[in-house]
């Protein structure tokens, strides 16, 4: 799959979520990037969030 593709993918996605939510994952990703971490800990991280913190993604989306 292509960056713009998955970008396409993440955008449908992520038009379902409330402002709310998408200013969290916005502030989430903008310290990840500044973070002097590897990026296979962001992607740890974030599949940690993920899983661990379905049910609460859940319940910010509504």
């Amino acid at each position: 799959m292509s960056k713009d593709e998955i970008k396409y993918e993440i955008n449908k996605i992520l038009d379902q979520f409330s402002d709310k939510v998408l200013t969290e994952v916005l502030n989430y990703l903008k310290t990840q990037k500044e973070s002097p971490f590897s990026e296979s800990h962001f992607t740890d991280s974030l599949n940690k969030i993920f899983t661990e913190d379905h049910n609460l993604l859940l319940k910010l989306a509504k």
